[in-house]
């Protein structure tokens, strides 16, 4: 049986990670700032579905607190750790940067340092779909460069993999990487556009689309998410024996290092996910289109092809249904 620290344990990935560990057996300490955000009351909703359980343990910690790591991991003595916590958001790390600097870097070297004093079997941690910034060729594949960010979220996400690949090398600990690609589903962050938009529709709001409609995202499913995340943690990273640094793959080493897509392989219009949202409705939404906000990327579609082979697993949950879930649950959750 395993110990999984799990940071960001309270927000949207992270609370669906932490009911599959413990629904498998795991011991899962969760640690979350609790910050705001969006809306704590609902982290703390999301947290109260964890705290019953028998082998589930929270504390409130903030991972930009350099002494309270290494004082916590000498106390839970984790075996595995899944990093979740950061602070997301494209948009919003135009205008508060330094927010992104605290949780992002100082925060995720912190717990690198940690993770090495332990040390522990495998660091895996959310790295972001937004790293392929300014590349246009479709599907983003692992093996692409990602030296365009245009966000400093971007910039922050792609310092963590480079962080993360100098201490597999120099203490060979074991860092995995995962690009999520628009994770949506039950629990989402009030920020993200399927929140809103189902928000802003029952209200008989007018909704604000940008990009005209026509921007395009690989919309992945949580259920789907979580369970390439648990297969990843089950498999800790290993050298790539075929590695050649003549010619250097990005997402794989010499260390035990790799990086991962995790996205849905099925691209979708703006427009068609909102009419995804219609249908679950039943109501036809006003619209205001917009153009591209700053830092927002045009297109995204991941190549998973590294890890099916990897963990034997592709996401495949299709946008309809997955939409359909997430109202029902929006419906009943703000209902009650």
């Amino acid at each position: 049986m395993n110990t999984v620290l799990v940071t960001g344990a309270a927000g949207f990935i992270g609370m669906h990670a932490c009911a599959r560990l413990l629904a498998r057996g795991d011991t899962v300490v969760g640690i979350d700032n609790l910050n705001t955000y969006y809306d704590p009351a609902l982290k703390e909703a999301r947290l109260a579905r964890l705290l019953p359980h028998p082998n589930f343990r929270f504390e409130r910690l903030d991972i930009a607190d350099r002494p309270a790591l290494p004082e916590l991991f000498a106390r839970v003595r984790p075996t595995r750790v899944l990093h979740l916590a950061a602070q997301a958001g494209v948009r919003y790390s135009i205008d508060q940067p330094h927010a992104y600097v605290d949780a992002n870097l100082a925060g995720f070297v912190n717990l690198l340092e940690a993770c090495r004093a332990w040390p522990v079997e495998h660091l895996v941690y959310a790295s972001s779909s937004s790293v392929y910034g300014g590349n246009t060729r479709l599907p983003f594949s692992e093996a692409d460069a990602v030296d365009h960010p245009i966000s400093l979220y971007a910039a922050t996400k792609k310092s963590n993999e480079l962080m993360a690949h100098t201490y597999s090398h120099l203490f060979q600990l074991p860092t995995t990487g995962l690009r999520f690609f628009t994770v949506y589903g039950p629990w989402g962050r009030p920020d993200m556009a399927l929140f809103q938009f189902t928000q802003a529709i029952l209200a008989g709001q007018t909704i604000d689309v940008y990009g005209q409609g026509q921007l395009v995202r690989d919309f992945t499913y949580i259920d789907d998410i979580v369970e390439g995340v648990l297969r990843v943690l089950d498999k800790p990273a290993t050298p790539d024996p075929a590695f050649d640094p003549q010619a250097p793959h990005p997402g794989r080493g010499q260390a035990p290092y790799r990086v991962f897509n995790i996205g849905n392989n099925q691209p979708t219009v703006l427009m068609d996910y909102i009419a995804a949202i219609e249908a679950a409705l039943g109501v036809q939404a006003s619209k205001r289109l917009l153009p591209v906000q700053p830092g927002d990327m045009t297109a995204t579609a991941a190549d998973t092809r590294a890890l099916a082979e990897w963990v034997g697993f592709a996401p495949g949950t299709p946008v309809s249904e997955g939409v359909a879930r997430f109202v029902q649950w929006f419906k009943e959750f703000y209902a009650a």
